[in-house]
């Protein structure tokens, strides 16, 4: 839940173990990325496509590079690991 609502998001886990999220929206034309709920395709160098209109985005940035939105980027969603588990919302202060 976001807001209120139910939102279907996308995660990309970095390769040194942290996670970034997006809202599974395209911003070309609002529609989901995944041509399937959590099927989505993917260039040969990685990169998301969205299965309607073949906009192309740049992952970790989440930029557009290729299709009717270059230069957009899809909505981040702020996100933390705790304990293993992907939470919605930035980390909190640390206490030393």
């Amino acid at each position: 839940m976001i807001d209120g609502d139910v939102e279907s998001l996308i995660l990309y886990r970095e390769p040194n173990g942290g996670v970034r999220a997006w809202r599974n929206i395209c911003p070309h034309a609002g529609r989901r990325l995944d041509y399937a709920p959590g099927k989505f395709l993917r260039t040969k160098k990685g990169e998301l496509m969205c299965a309607v209109h073949g906009a192309t985005f740049e992952l970790p940035e989440g930029l557009c590079v290729v299709g009717p939105c270059r230069g957009e980027c899809l909505r981040a969603v702020a996100v933390r690991v705790d304990d293993g588990q992907v939470r919605l919302g930035e980390a909190g202060p640390t206490s030393d």
